[in-house]
């Protein structure tokens, strides 16, 4: 049956595409083909839009089933808050920030879309909608990572905040004509702009927090705080990897004869699979069994990781930086269980260690046919491109470490960041949003 309708759903799409490309063909008229045309990329951009804002569900269920029973009401809160204050943040200020008029720093110029100009022959609502969601899944990001006993008064404060003035600072130097851009850096998806932002403000506020109670002993050593439900997590990975097929091949914002839109698609998903795959072999020969987080975080990693050279990179390329990735991604994981960095869902080594990656895999693997500005390591074009990107990639993550650590400490200053020992124990569902996930099997335990 689902697969009936997943046919009739694909058919349906492509007879649409079909007959708005063939209207645009026939007609006579340059601007009537023009207006046409442009309707067929509107509809693209806005429907790979919609699959990237049901990343707020996936990273939600997948962090409601790492966590105990007693803390997912609040993840999920943070979640579905943090769609409404990033479009709130980057409607008023960020879009203006990130591709106003301005120099190569910032723009100054369409506040809240009044008299905002845009870049391509989409909508100005369009090209708004599409970056407004890539703003929300940066600042959801750090949801996982500070898990569990932050404020939730204080988290709000925390996603406005980066959605209206960090991330929109980083995209302009990237995708806004900054000076990244001038220097001939590329990011196709947001391997930098979006997961490198996103894992660095997680592992500020982790670091700021501190871990939860219990996470780590005396002597060191961690203990395995275990997620209430492998379902929903697996559920919530699946979610993202679906809706990467949005913010990959959505990132063409156009959809010209269709070859790049299927490139970048089969670049993501072979990623994705190598990612998967050596992170569970690896974790096998470390753990003694293969551990469906890992693998699951393998496949983000992946994601994640050729996020920024989906476009400029061959598919077997794809493949060796997802497996690079998946590797990454579990000996990130235990590193920072070894220097006391508690990060309950693995934001961290997906998302910052695997969006450097992906930035400095463009200046590795990137071929100048492709569209870079100059051919990658491996393809005899020198250090060039990798240096601009090695460049990009330390301005990004020191621009985000410094503004996250002023907000946070600010934040921490005005109202506290942190629970209570006592609300922590009890959980946050209850100590700040007073209810239960799972009413009537609610258990609270101290330590």
């Amino acid at each position: 049956m689902k697969t009936k309708m997943l046919k009739k759903v694909t058919m349906l799409f492509a007879g649409i595409l079909f007959i708005a490309g063939f209207s645009g063909d026939v007609m006579a008229d340059d601007a009537v083909k023009y207006a046409s045309n442009a309707g067929v990329d509107t509809l693209w951009v806005m429907i790979a839009a919609f699959m990237v804002f049901l990343m707020q569900a996936g990273f939600g269920m997948l962090e409601a089933g790492l966590l105990r029973t007693k803390n997912v009401c609040n993840v999920l809160m943070n979640n579905f808050l943090d769609f409404c204050m990033a479009s709130m943040g980057f409607f008023i200020f960020g879009y203006a920030i990130m591709f106003g008029s301005g120099n190569g720093f910032m723009g100054w110029t369409g506040w809240a879309l009044t008299g905002a100009s845009h870049t391509g022959h989409i909508p100005l609502e369009a090209e708004w909608f599409f970056h407004a969601v890539f703003c929300g899944a940066a600042a959801t990001i750090v949801a996982g990572g500070i898990a569990g006993r932050m404020k939730f008064k204080a988290y709000l404060i925390y996603s406005f905040l980066i959605s209206a003035a960090i991330y929109p600072f980083v995209g302009h130097w990237i995708w806004g004509g900054g000076w990244l851009a001038n220097l001939g850096f590329s990011d196709f998806a947001g391997s930098a702009v979006v997961h490198s932002v996103g894992g660095t403000a997680a592992l500020v506020g982790t670091m700021i927090l501190g871990p939860r109670i219990g996470k780590f002993n005396k002597d060191g050593s961690a203990n395995a705080i275990e997620g209430h439900s492998m379902a929903l997590a697996s559920l919530g990975a699946l979610i993202l990897w679906f809706a990467w097929f949005g913010f990959n091949p959505g990132s063409t914002l156009s959809v010209g004869d269709g070859s790049l839109i299927a490139k970048v698609a089969i670049n993501t998903n072979l990623s994705a699979v190598s990612g998967a795959l050596v992170a569970m072999f690896y974790a096998w020969k470390r753990c003694g069994k293969p551990d469906l987080t890992m693998t699951m975080n393998g496949a983000l990693a992946g994601l994640v990781a050729i996020t920024a050279p989906c476009a400029y990179v061959l598919p077997v390329e794809a493949l060796a930086i997802g497996a690079i990735g998946g590797i990454l991604v579990v000996a990130a994981t235990f590193f920072l269980d070894k220097i006391q960095i508690d990060d309950p869902v693995g934001a961290v080594p997906v998302h910052l260690v695997n969006g450097v990656w992906g930035t400095l895999a463009v200046g590795i693997f990137g071929h100048k046919a492709l569209g870079l500005a100059n051919n990658g390591l491996l393809q005899g074009g020198g250090f060039s491109q990798l240096g601009v990107q090695a460049l990009g990639a330390v301005a990004v993550v020191s621009f985000v470490a410094v503004g996250m650590t002023i907000i946070f400490q600010v934040i921490n200053k005005v109202i506290g960041l942190r629970v209570s020992r006592e609300e922590e124990l009890k959980g946050l569902d209850i100590s700040e949003h007073g209810m239960e996930a799972y009413a009537g099997f609610q258990v609270f335990t101290t330590q």
